[in-house]
């Protein structure tokens, strides 16, 4: 299975610039995924090193054979403490590239598409953790509805988790059929796979604590990158973006700015280089759908 099979890597041109990469710097995938981003800044290295992050055992097939090349198996909310351990501080230019990889939607066993049956497992990690399918099945109803509504921003998100309640004190639920058959009495009819991929991005995120992972990054980020190191995180949905124009812009995660008498807001570690996000071209999207989203930030270190 080759890199381009796995994961065509997103904005790659904008992202690799955004680095601003030194032939001899050390620099970090976050989400090494099919490998597409870090070959790119491999292929611009001379003395340097990348170092990449991958909890997905699958990952490891796109491992690049070269001595600049490190692969980390492990959830990037461990990065600072690997990069010390190694001697690898600090960093010239951190990447994130937030989105699900094409393989792991295209692979029905591993329960995150709409598009197949299967037994919801939807963990990166198929070592650790609950999976969706029991999560739905013994989360109370108040779980259900703050998964729902916080992380996949799902209207009607009390009737969704009263009625998955309801029915598996009947039977527990078995599946992806059986969950949708349980709620398809909700799901509205004009949009119905946006409202099925807001329900299974909720409980994705839910079961890898993705936004907690995803606020631990950005805190080690400040601490690893060297002054005038840049950031680059490619986001696909607006709960992350939030937190990443937060924490660049405001130096945390709710957006509040504290000033100073002069004015200038405290707690600030990072100058943003895009005012907005980068969006892919129309071309990008047309030859990966899944781009169409995505949104890239870029900041410095200061």
């Amino acid at each position: 299975m080759g890199v381009s099979k796995y994961h065509d890597p997103v904005m790659p041109s904008e992202s690799i610039e955004g680095l601003g990469i030194k032939p001899d710097g050390i620099y970090v995938d976050a989400t090494f995924g099919g490998g597409g981003h870090s070959k790119l800044i491999v292929e611009k290295l001379v003395g340097g090193k990348v170092v990449a992050f991958d909890q997905d055992p699958d990952a490891e097939i796109n491992a690049l054979d070269d001595h600049r090349f490190r692969l980390i198996k492990d959830n990037f909310r461990n990065m600072q403490q690997h990069l010390e351990q190694n001697g690898w501080v600090p960093v010239n230019g951190i990447l994130a590239d937030l989105g699900v990889s094409s393989h792991q939607f295209d692979e029905p066993s591993r329960g995150f598409s709409i598009r197949f049956d299967h037994d919801m497992d939807m963990r990166m990690d198929k070592q650790s953790g609950k999976t969706a399918l029991e999560i739905l099945n013994t989360a109370s109803e108040k779980e259900l509805v703050n998964i729902f509504s916080e992380y996949g921003e799902v209207r009607n998100s009390k009737t969704l988790a009263a009625t998955i309640v309801n029915t598996r004190s009947r039977y527990p639920l078995s599946g992806s059929a059986a969950f949708r058959d349980a709620i398809a009495h909700l799901v509205p009819k004009a949009n119905e796979s946006q409202y099925l991929a807001q329900v299974y991005q909720a409980l994705r995120i839910a079961v890898n604590g993705e936004l907690d992972a995803l606020k631990a990054l950005l805190e080690q980020c400040s601490q690893v990158l060297e002054t005038g190191g840049r950031l680059v995180v490619i986001s696909y949905h607006s709960l992350e973006d939030r937190l990443v124009k937060n924490f660049i812009a405001k130096g945390n995660f709710e957006g509040n700015g504290t000033t100073d008498l002069f004015g200038n807001t405290l707690g600030i570690k990072f100058r943003s280089i895009t005012k907005k996000p980068l969006a892919p071209t129309a071309d990008e999207i047309k030859k990966n759908p899944r781009a169409r989203s995505a949104k890239l930030r870029i900041a410095e270190k200061i």
